[in-house]
């Protein structure tokens, strides 16, 4: 499988954080960002920003912006769908989408996405972790996992379908995924990689976990 290309997620209206781009909130004194594009660009071939917005306030992360190309903030499937379009110009066969307000994502989130892919036709596979709850097995089956559908490996071939069902109204991920026979990559290593900055109080607790205080 080719290296993919890489789209970081970051055009959602962060409403709990009272607005603005979580992914330019300082952790280590750097932007998010900077931390999601560190963790990303070594394993893929190139990276671009899905945000809606004037581009040039990330002028400085030298990516280029990709904003939605579906109206009214449709939610993340508006970011791969942009990435993909990005991708097929250049030739690319597939994407690797992770949000822009989750630093601490694996660094081994590509190799073990794609592959959970071996052997699919068109690579459609979501991240998961095991479910924490003691009344469901932690197993490999989809009752016992928490699927993180910003991260995410996508082919490249399905951009039109994906189109069309956005202008037909999805909106869930999982809905489209499941529709083609997506599969659910497993990530089981300590503490939560997909924990993601929503609230201030997990701006807090993102700098607490990487021993910083700000």
């Amino acid at each position: 499988m080719k290296q993919p290309f890489g789209i970081i997620l970051a055009g959602g209206l962060a409403t709990r954080m009272g607005g603005g781009d979580k992914a330019l909130l300082t952790l280590g004194g750097r932007p998010i960002l900077s931390h999601v594009i560190d963790r990303l660009a070594p394993q893929v071939a190139q990276v671009a920003l899905n945000a809606n917005g004037p581009a040039d306030r990330f002028a400085a992360f030298g990516l280029p912006v990709l904003p939605d190309s579906i109206a009214e903030f449709p939610g993340p499937l508006a970011g791969v769908l942009a990435g993909l379009d990005w991708a097929a110009a250049q030739g690319a066969d597939t994407v690797v989408s992770v949000a822009g307000d989750t630093p601490f994502f694996p660094c081994d989130l590509v190799p073990v996405l794609q592959r959970a892919a071996e052997g699919m036709a068109h690579p459609l596979v979501l991240a998961a972790t095991p479910r924490d709850d003691t009344e469901v097995t932690r197993s490999k089956t989809r009752t016992g996992l928490i699927r993180h559908p910003t991260f995410g490996l996508w082919p490249v071939a399905l951009r039109d379908d994906l189109r069309e069902a956005l202008n037909g109204g999805l909106r869930k991920v999982v809905l489209w995924t499941e529709r083609h026979g997506g599969r659910e990559a497993l990530f089981d290593g300590p503490g939560d990689p997909f924990f993601n900055v929503n609230t201030p109080e997990d701006l807090t607790e993102a700098r607490a976990m990487a021993g910083l205080c700000e």
